[in-house]
Parts: C-alpha cells; sequence; structure tokens
C-alpha cells in the first residue's frame, strides 16, 4: 500500500469562487424582487383657505399646555363643561351674534379644547375660529 505522508506546510484551503457565486446568486434574487416604489395610505388634497379680517369684536378664550382656561383675561377655576357655558353666557350677554376665538397652545390637550367647543355650542355662539400662527 501506498500511503502518502502529510507535509507540514500542506493546510486545508478554502475555496471562495463558489461562495462569491451563491452570494451574487443571492444579491440578484434581492435585487430581482424588492419594489423600489412608495405605496401611499391615504390620497388627499388638502384645502385652501383665504381669510378676510375679522371685523367684529371677538371674544377670545385661551387654553394653556395644562389645559387651563382663560376668557379674555380672567382665568376660569371651573373647567368643566357646564362652569366654561355660565362664563360663555354671561361674557356674551349682552352680544346678539358672538364670534369666538380659541387660543390654544400647540401642547393643549384635545380633550380640552374640544370642552371649551361643547361649551360654545352649548352657550349658542355658532360663530367660533381658531387663532393660527402664519409661518
Amino acid at each position: 500500500m501506498n500511503f502518502r505522508q502529510r507535509l507540514a506546510h500542506d493546510e486545508p484551503e478554502i475555496n471562495l469562487i463558489p461562495l462569491i457565486d451563491i452570494l451574487l446568486v443571492i444579491l440578484i434574487f434581492l435585487a430581482a424582487t424588492t419594489s423600489f416604489h412608495r405605496l401611499q395610505q391615504l390620497n388627499i388634497n388638502l384645502p385652501q383657505a383665504a381669510a378676510e379680517p375679522i371685523t367684529a369684536d371677538p371674544l377670545v378664550i385661551a387654553i394653556s399646555q395644562d389645559g387651563m382656561v382663560a376668557l379674555g383675561t380672567d382665568l376660569l377655576e371651573g373647567t368643566n363643561v357646564q362652569d366654561l357655558v355660565a362664563s360663555l353666557q354671561k361674557a356674551t350677554a349682552a352680544q346678539t351674534d358672538p364670534l369666538l376665538l380659541i387660543n390654544a397652545d400647540a401642547l393643549a390637550p384635545h380633550q380640552a379644547v374640544i370642552r371649551v367647543m361643547e361649551a360654545a355650542r352649548l352657550a349658542g355662539i355658532r360663530q367660533v375660529s381658531f387663532a393660527t400662527q402664519g409661518p
């Protein structure tokens, strides 16, 4: 029998060509199956507005980021709807068609704004507007 002796410098080698072939096939597969377009969930067109200056003297109500409500310069104690209705009816008693301008902080709770709008509706105020800040 002819047994071959291993030499000390004879080490196993790793052939990289099949590894590169497999990686190229995976890369081609991923490139072929990936879609590169964006899907939009909702296609909406935002409305345009051209506001005219307010000619009437509005009743200003402010809502802070803590949910506190001020009518004009007076801080209102009660923040429930019934207290707000009473304050709004008292402030608009002399006006025939009052305009309410809501100044709400950007971090004001949504519930506080809805509470003021509900109080305005119950107080009979039909014109409610929101103050915004331009760019």
